[in-house]
């Protein structure tokens, strides 16, 4: 089973078209490029209270096997399955 955590943010249109740009230059996504500038903030921030964040990890070998191979939408439905969504 896919664990994926969905949340809505709002976001000026010109941040959000910046960032879009800046997505499709580097080749990735917005979600990678949202993710990796959330962990510069708490790290910063973290940095100044004496603190530092660590990476979300987890140990395993990777996808399920029924899921290595497999598109995101098969992912997003068995993340969604039996949710009513």
């Amino acid at each position: 089973m896919v664990t994926l955590m969905k949340t809505s943010i709002d976001i000026s249109d010109g941040l959000l078209s910046k960032a879009k740009a800046q997505a499709t230059q580097e080749e990735t996504t917005l979600k990678s490029l949202t993710e990796e500038g959330l962990q510069l903030v708490l790290n910063e921030r973290a940095k100044r209270n004496g603190k530092k964040t660590q990476p979300l990890t987890v140990s395993g070998g990777g996808l399920q096997p029924d899921y290595a191979d497999a598109d995101w939408n098969k992912m997003r439905a068995a993340a969604y399955e039996g949710t009513g969504s």
